[in-house]
């Protein structure tokens, strides 16, 4: 084992290199309300974990009643990337912008605008946006310099409209 330079006595460590996909702690976001983020690969295997994400942060806020639909749009967000973007790495981002109200957004490196295409019963695939469309309070796409941003928001159900 080497010895540490300014301690021969003690051996050296090796410096901790923190990996760009360890899931990151609650912190305010730019914005000033609580998230989360995760990079990824931007592969089908991601769609899992960014579930898992979505649905931790979803049971930290107390809204464990989106958390299902919320997992569903992140898988879908996922899919459309792996299948669309071309992109090596994807970011998602889970947000509280208000109480009730969860944005989850998955980044990657493509411009491209996602548009809902029209499918057929038979058709397996294209049908990711008209379901994020259904269970999505509101969603969009923010362009980036280098990318996008593709976002959707949720709203927790009151008592009455349940």
């Amino acid at each position: 084992m080497p010895l540490s330079p300014d301690n021969p006595a003690r051996p050296a460590r090796a410096p901790r290199i923190k990996s760009a996909i360890e899931p990151r702690p609650v912190l305010p976001s730019p914005l000033g309300h609580p998230a989360y983020s995760q990079t990824m690969p931007c592969t089908p295997e991601s769609a899992r974990r960014a579930r898992l994400l979505v649905s931790a942060a979803c049971t930290a806020w107390g809204l464990p009643g989106i958390a299902d639909a919320a997992a569903l749009v992140v898988s879908e967000l996922i899919g459309n990337s792996v299948r669309h973007s071309g992109s090596l790495l994807v970011r998602v981002l889970v947000s509280l912008p208000e109480p009730g109200r969860v944005r989850v957004a998955v980044v990657d490196k493509s411009r491209t605008r996602p548009t809902p295409r029209a499918t057929d019963d038979s058709a397996e695939d294209g049908r990711g946006l008209v379901v994020i469309d259904a269970l999505a309070d509101r969603w969009g796409t923010d362009l980036r310099r280098w990318g996008k941003s593709v976002w959707v928001e949720l709203c927790a159900k009151s008592e009455d409209e349940r």
